[in-house]
């Protein structure tokens, strides 16, 4: 059991690989004369971090990255949103144009208040959203996440969730670059977002 839980981030990571390769096959199966609408992200409408409605329009004209997780998460998400402040840092004053969003797939537990503190932990240029369960399911929808709620114990509130752990790259007009990769010294992810400014 314990060797399961072990390689439940790895399953999980795994899984959201496979779903980004399919949209960026379905992506590029298009027609060659036009560019295919990404079949990542698309229209949202949700609230951030400080209490401010916001759509995917709110984020267009720079390049965004996003990821899906909740305050809840005991690894994956503390340490992601860790390694994306290292890259914010390493960038410095020239990442100020782009968004970085965390958007949580439990919003049940993750109020813009909680996220507003939880997140007070990491690069203040990092946006909560939250919204509710209609709007989270589809905002997860649009970007192919895969979310699930995972019950350990018999109370309603004592479950986990398991999510796609992949940092979505996004273009300036919103389209669907690449899964932006953290596995790298933070000065050099620091590059590659800038370039993208």
């Amino acid at each position: 059991m314990a060797g399961v839980r072990r390689a439940l981030p790895l399953i999980v990571f795994l899984v959201g690989l496979l779903i980004l390769g399919s949209a960026i096959l379905l992506q590029l199966r298009g027609g060659a004369d036009a560019p295919a609408p990404s079949a990542v992200g698309g229209a949202f409408t949700m609230t951030d971090h400080n209490g401010r409605q916001v759509t995917e329009k709110d984020f267009l004209g720079a390049p965004t990255l996003v990821f899906f997780g909740f305050t809840h998460c005991p690894d994956i998400c503390p340490t992601t949103l860790f390694e994306v402040s290292e890259v914010l840092r390493a960038a410095g004053d020239r990442a100020n144009g782009a968004h970085v969003l965390f958007v949580t797939v439990d919003p049940e537990r993750d109020t813009s208040v909680v996220l507003k503190d939880y997140l007070a932990s990491f690069d203040d240029r990092i946006l909560g959203l939250s919204g509710d369960r209609a709007q989270t399911d589809a905002i997860i929808k649009a970007f192919k996440v895969y979310a699930k709620k995972v019950p350990t114990g018999d109370a309603p509130e004592d479950y986990t969730m398991d999510h796609t752990a992949i940092v979505y790259q996004m273009d300036k007009q919103g389209r669907f670059v690449g899964a932006f990769n953290l596995q790298r010294p933070p000065e050099d992810a620091a590059k590659e977002l800038i370039s993208r400014l």
